[in-house]
C-alpha cells in the first residue's frame, strides 16, 4: 500500500459539502472579485503584494512613515521637558491634598506626599527658545524641529498595561498594535523587509520587560505583525542558511512549500494560508536584505560619529541609525524601545544616565533625516508610556498618568512650538489635554487616514485603533 501523502489529505477535504458550497458561491464570488479587483481572473498576484485598504487616502498625507521612539519605564517629564519653578520652590514641602485627593497613585498609597523639585536645570534651545533639560543637550540643539507636548494623559498606571494602551489604544491584551493598523491601512513600501519593525535597547535604570504582544497584529491578519530585530546573533532567527544549503536550493524549497500551501488554500480558503505564503517569500528575500541593512560599512565616519554608533550592536544610538536605514528602504512603522527610564529611586543620577544613552542618537536621527530631505515625510514620536509624580518616592518618583510630556517631530507637525501645559506643580494637565487617543488620531491623520474610517470588523463588532475616542489636534499640524 502506498504511503499517505499531503495531497491525499487535501483530496479528502473536498467532500460533497465543500464541492456544493463552491458550486453555489463560485460564480458570485468571481463576479464580486472582478469588481473589487480588476485584475484578470486567474492572474497571479505577487507574493509580497499587500494592497492598502485606504486607497485613495481619506485626505492628503503629510507623512509616509512613523518612527516611534518609546522611552520605556516612564520618562520623568520633570527632568526632561516640563520646567516647574514652583515645584522647585516647594521642594520638601507637603504636596497639597487638593491636588492629589482621589487621584490614582501607583506605589505611594497611604504615604506622606512631599514635593520633589526638578533635579536638573533647564536651558533654552534654538531660536524658538524651548526650555529643555540640561541632561538633553543634543535634543536641545534641534529644539526648532520639535513640537513638545506638555499635556499628555493616559489611563493605565502600571508599566505593561500602560504600554498596551499606548500601543493599541486599549488595556485589553490581544488588540492590534498601531504599527499593525498602519501597515494594514497603507500596505508596505518595502519589498524585502517587513512593514513594521521593532528594535530594543537597554540601560540607565531599572529595565522593565517588554512583551512581544506589544507589537502583535491581534485580530488583523498576522502578516501585519511587527518583526523584532535582535541585537545579538542573527537579527532575525533562522536568517542564515544551514551549511550545504545554497540559495538556489532554498529558492526551490520555498517555491515547493508555497505551491503546496496554494493548493491547500484553494481547498479550505483560510486567509492565514495566504499570509503564510507571503511570509515565506518575505523571509527568503530578507536573507539577502537584512545582512546588507545591518552592515554599517557604507556609512561615513561623520555619520557614525554624529550618532555615536560603532556598529549594529543593539545600542540605542545604533538602533536610531538602523531606523534611518529602514526608513530609506520603505518600512512603514519603525518602533524603538529603550528600557531604562524606571526611576523609583535615584531619579537625579538615573535620569541623567538614561538621557545620556538616548540624547545623541535621537538628535542625530532628526538631523540625518532632515539633511537627506526625509524629515518632512517622517513622523517621529518620542514618549514614555507615562510620566513621573511631582511627589517624592524617597529620592525617586512614582508612576504618573495625569500629565506628562512627549514630543513630535517632522511629518507635518509644527516645529519649534510647545503645546499644552500641566499645573504649577506638574501634576495635572490643565491646558489642551493631549490624550493617547488624540495621539493615535493625529498620527493617522498625518498619514492620510481618518481614524474613524480605518475599521476592521471582528466577531460582529467594528474595531478601530481609537475605538470610540480620539480627536485630531489641528493646532499642532503645519
Amino acid at each position: 500500500m502506498m504511503n499517505k501523502t499531503v495531497f491525499d489529505d487535501i483530496a479528502l477535504r473536498d467532500t460533497r459539502r465543500v464541492l456544493l458550497g463552491k458550486l453555489t458561491t463560485g460564480i458570485g464570488s468571481a463576479a464580486l472579485a472582478s469588481l473589487l479587483n480588476p485584475r484578470p481572473l486567474g492572474a497571479e498576484i505577487s507574493g509580497l503584494e499587500q494592497q492598502a485598504v485606504v486607497d485613495p487616502f481619506h485626505f492628503p498625507a503629510k507623512a509616509k512613515r512613523v518612527i516611534f521612539l518609546c522611552q520605556a519605564g516612564g520618562m520623568s517629564h520633570l527632568e526632561t521637558f516640563d520646567e516647574k519653578p514652583k515645584l522647585a520652590a516647594m521642594d520638601g514641602q507637603p504636596m497639597p491634598k487638593s491636588i492629589t485627593q482621589d487621584q490614582p497613585i501607583a506605589q505611594l498609597q497611604g504615604q506622606t506626599l512631599s514635593c520633589l523639585g526638578p533635579q536638573h536645570p533647564f536651558l533654552r534651545g534654538g531660536k524658538s527658545g524651548l526650555r529643555i533639560s540640561a541632561i538633553l543637550p543634543h535634543i536641545a540643539s534641534v529644539a526648532d524641529e520639535l513640537c513638545i507636548i506638555n499635556s499628555a494623559q493616559t489611563e493605565q498606571i502600571n508599566h505593561d498595561p500602560a504600554h498596551t494602551f499606548m500601543n493599541t489604544g486599549t488595556q485589553i491584551s490581544g488588540r492590534p498594535a498601531m504599527g499593525s493598523w498602519l501597515t494594514y491601512g497603507l500596505g508596505n513600501e518595502a519589498e524585502e523587509l517587513p512593514g513594521f519593525v521593532v528594535l530594543t535597547s537597554v540601560g540607565g535604570g531599572q529595565s522593565q520587560p517588554i512583551a512581544a504582544r506589544q507589537w502583535h497584529s491581534g485580530f488583523l491578519p498576522s502578516r501585519f505583525q511587527g518583526v523584532q530585530f535582535r541585537s545579538a546573533g542573527d537579527p532575525v532567527l533562522y536568517l542564515t542558511d544551514p551549511p550545504g544549503v545554497t540559495r538556489d536550493r532554498q529558492r526551490k524549497v520555498i517555491d515547493a512549500v508555497n505551491q503546496l500551501n496554494g493548493i491547500y488554500d484553494e481547498t479550505v480558503e483560510d486567509p492565514e494560508i495566504a499570509t503564510r505564503i507571503v511570509q515565506y517569500e518575505l523571509a527568503f528575500r530578507m536573507q539577502a536584505s537584512v545582512p546588507e541593512l545591518m552592515d554599517f560599512s557604507g556609512e561615513t565616519q561623520d555619520t557614525l560619529k554624529m550618532y555615536g554608533a560603532k556598529g549594529a550592536d543593539g545600542t540605542y544610538a545604533a538602533n536610531c541609525l538602523l531606523a534611518r536605514r529602514l526608513a530609506e528602504r520603505g518600512v512603514r512603522f519603525i518602533q524603538l524601545y529603550h528600557r531604562g527610564w524606571d526611576h523609583h529611586g535615584g531619579v537625579k543620577k538615573g535620569a541623567q544616565a538614561t538621557a545620556g544613552l538616548v540624547d545623541q542618537g535621537t538628535a542625530a536621527l532628526i538631523k540625518d533625516l532632515k539633511q537627506r530631505g526625509m524629515l518632512d515625510e517622517t513622523l517621529i514620536v518620542f514618549t514614555g508610556e507615562f510620566g513621573r509624580t511631582p511627589m517624592a518616592q524617597g529620592d525617586g518618583r512614582d508612576h504618573h498618568i495625569r500629565g506628562f510630556s512627549m514630543f513630535l517631530c517632522g511629518g507635518g507637525t509644527k516645529p519649534g512650538i510647545r503645546y499644552g501645559a500641566t499645573d504649577d506643580l506638574g501634576y495635572l494637565a490643565v491646558e489642551n489635554v493631549f490624550h493617547v487617543h488624540d495621539l493615535h488620531a493625529t498620527m493617522l491623520s498625518l498619514m492620510g487616514i481618518d481614524h474613524k474610517r480605518l475599521i476592521y470588523r471582528y466577531r460582529g463588532r467594528d474595531f478601530r485603533l481609537t475605538d470610540v475616542h480620539g480627536n485630531v489636534v489641528q493646532q499642532i499640524l503645519s
